[in-house]
């Protein structure tokens, strides 16, 4: 199973570039996760078809805060897998995340603009970077995607577009 991940959108509209990431990078997801800063909710209907699943984030307006969790957990194929945006510096973000969460083998979070895919404290953190382009670190415009095998368990793909 593939599940597409992105976060730091910032955008008001579901822009082309956005739109075409169903048709290319996550046409063969089964399910999208968005880390927030969605900025406006309009946002997921440049994902038509599939399951997304998001949180709110700290750039978000009231009307997604006020319809997205926080935080949120979901299961697929037994993985619990969390879901957050995050805050604050980055400087020490990954544990203060991981004490959001129980009983996890992924987090998956956004804020910032920083891609990650390694193990902390036996835990996958999986940060797609931002969607939304370049941020004052340097980084460029990315997405990513877990992939769950029942033989090889779960890993993530960052993928520069």
């Amino acid at each position: 199973m593939k599940i597409g991940v992105i976060s730091d959108t910032h955008v008001s509209t579901p822009v082309e570039a956005l739109c075409s990431l169903a048709d290319d990078i996550f046409a063969d997801v089964s399910m999208i996760l968005h880390a927030g800063d969605l900025t406006r909710l309009s946002v997921l209907e440049a994902f038509p078809g599939k399951e997304v699943i998001a949180v709110s984030g700290n750039m978000d307006r009231y009307d997604v805060t006020s319809m997205l969790p926080k935080k949120k957990v979901i299961e697929v194929f037994g993985y619990r897998i969390g879901l957050i945006h995050g805050w604050g510096s980055p400087k020490g973000l990954e544990e203060k995340i991981i004490a959001c969460f129980d009983d996890v083998q992924v987090i998956v979070y956004g804020h910032t603009h920083r891609v990650a895919n390694h193990i902390n404290q036996g835990i996958l953190m999986f940060n797609p970077g931002a969607f939304s382009g370049t941020h004052p670190f340097g980084s460029s415009r990315s997405v990513g995607v877990l992939n769950i095998n029942e033989t090889h368990g779960i890993s993530g793909t960052i993928i520069n577009i």
